[in-house]
């Protein structure tokens, strides 16, 4: 299913990104060595309770997933890829954290990812993919507009990723996103340009560029959630939900409150 959402759905839309982005910058802050996953989750719970919001994870059960996922924010920690679950784990020094987030409120959703590294050791393979993953983000956001196809923003997403020698995995990407949480078309994080769905206004997506530091394959965890990669390395993953306006693409998922 694709959603061409009208303005008064965009407004929706601007306050559940807005939302989700504050809650994320919230739970940055608090993620700190000794931190444990557990307590991450249960934050995102709270905020997200009293925002009069609904989780688009707790029930959400996908063929690629065992059972609902029962938690309400995806913590993936160092070669923990993607739809992390979240479980006992507390935060060391150095560790690169992906926080992943998806809320629902008064009918829209809107998602969004961070990926940081917690204390102060900064290694400098984890800084870098973390900044490739946002250079992608930004290449396909700009790549975004009416008119132009999903492959356009396919291949500037894997253009950036490929430049910076990092394997790209084109299972898992981009979606759209409207009043469920993931919909057609999917975006991978690689393509050629001038292929696939033509972008409309009105059209909400969420782009994720997401890069494992030395491969490109997958393994999954006993929980039938957590993605892993298949040599133990770092990953990465950034995500945006934006929306396609007459005039290009408009991030909904910043904070209310930038300085």
């Amino acid at each position: 299913m694709i959603e061409i959402l009208n303005p008064a759905e965009i407004a929706k839309a601007r306050v559940t990104g807005a939302l989700v982005a504050d809650i994320l910058q919230s739970l940055k802050s608090r993620a700190v060595v000794g931190t444990n996953l557990l307590d991450i989750d249960r934050w995102a719970a709270a905020m997200i309770t009293e925002a009069g919001a609904e989780s688009c994870y707790v029930d959400y059960e996908p063929s690629f997933g065992r059972g609902p996922f029962g938690h309400y924010i995806c913590t993936s920690v160092n070669d923990a890829v993607l739809h992390g679950l979240p479980h006992n784990y507390t935060l060391a020094d150095g560790d690169l954290v992906s926080l992943d987030l998806a809320v629902l409120k008064a009918g829209i959703a809107a998602d969004s990812a961070i990926s940081f590294i917690v204390g102060d050791a900064k290694p400098p393979q984890s800084v870098k993919m973390i900044r490739t993953t946002e250079r992608a983000l930004a290449a396909g956001i700009a790549a975004a507009r009416p008119g132009a196809r999903i492959g356009d923003l396919s291949d500037a997403i894997g253009s950036v990723l490929s430049d910076a020698g990092f394997p790209v995995n084109t299972q898992f990407g981009g979606h759209g996103i409207g009043s469920t949480m993931h919909q057609d078309p999917h975006v991978p994080n690689a393509g050629r340009p001038g292929r696939g769905y033509k972008l409309r206004p009105g059209l909400l997506l969420a782009l994720e560029p997401w890069v494992m530091a030395d491969t490109d394959e997958l393994t999954t965890d006993d929980d039938g959630w957590t993605l892993r990669s298949a040599t133990g390395c770092r990953s990465a993953h950034s995500e945006h939900t934006i929306a396609i306006t007459d005039d290009g693409a408009e991030i909904l998922t910043l904070p209310s409150r930038r300085s």
